[in-house]
């Protein structure tokens, strides 16, 4: 069942756009953005699908994309100037596996069908700390039955944050659903990212502010 938008209305997101784009990066924006952009009544790609939400100054998407050419890999941000570097690099290293959705991504999500993608990233998304503000979290129940939807079974789901309260909450609410398998067996795996996951400049941030990151990979269950 896909979202029920009307009792979902919460932005999940702060800010939509920061600088204005310098004229240079505007011509490339005007240039590329249109081929790149993710057309959701479109046939979707062949071969596997990846995404990846609010994936803030676009490093790990664009290094998945480098390094995997054989998948199609999807982009879902609401900052201006995070799509702006994601558009920018994929021009410059003249990506052809690579689509961007500029919005919200539930509404990508709603146009999905059933088992479409193989592989979901959601790394440190705003953990609106303050209690008033905690309808405001991405992974929410609703959401998280949504990315089982449209996830394959086998597929994977990784989530990343700095804030363990928010893992927390991630977590409890995962194991609530009932539909996702923990693959990681020791303290260990979830302190550690693996050879094929790049950090980000967010990571980076945290790290120099004496936050510990945690990193987890979940697989979709058929739920019975």
């Amino acid at each position: 069942m896909s979202f029920d938008r009307e009792s979902d209305k919460f932005r999940t997101f702060g800010r939509a756009k920061g600088r204005p784009l310098s004229p240079h990066m505007q011509t490339i924006w005007d240039s590329a953005f249109p081929r790149l952009k993710w057309d959701m009544a479109a046939p979707l790609p062949e071969g596997e699908l990846w995404l990846e939400i609010g994936f803030g100054g676009a490093e790990h998407l664009l290094w998945q994309a480098e390094h995997h050419p054989d998948i199609h890999l999807v982009g879902a941000e609401p900052f201006l100037n995070g799509v702006a570097k994601a558009v920018r690099g994929a021009y410059d290293s003249d990506l052809e596996n690579l689509s961007l959705h500029h919005g919200d991504v539930r509404d990508l999500l709603e146009a999905l069908p059933n088992a479409s993608l193989t592989k979901i990233f959601i790394l440190f998304p705003d953990p609106w700390p303050k209690s008033r503000h905690h309808k405001r979290r991405l992974l929410r129940s609703k959401f998280i039955a949504e990315l089982h939807r449209v996830l394959k079974p086998g597929g994977e789901l990784r989530f990343a944050s700095d804030i363990i309260h928010y893992v927390d909450w991630t977590l409890s609410r995962l194991k609530r659903h009932g539909g996702w398998d923990f693959t990681h067996t020791e303290n260990s795996d979830w302190r550690v990212r693996g050879d094929d996951w790049p950090g980000t400049r967010y990571e980076a941030k945290a790290g120099r502010e004496g936050r510990p990151c945690h990193y987890f990979k979940f697989t979709k269950l058929e739920k019975t």
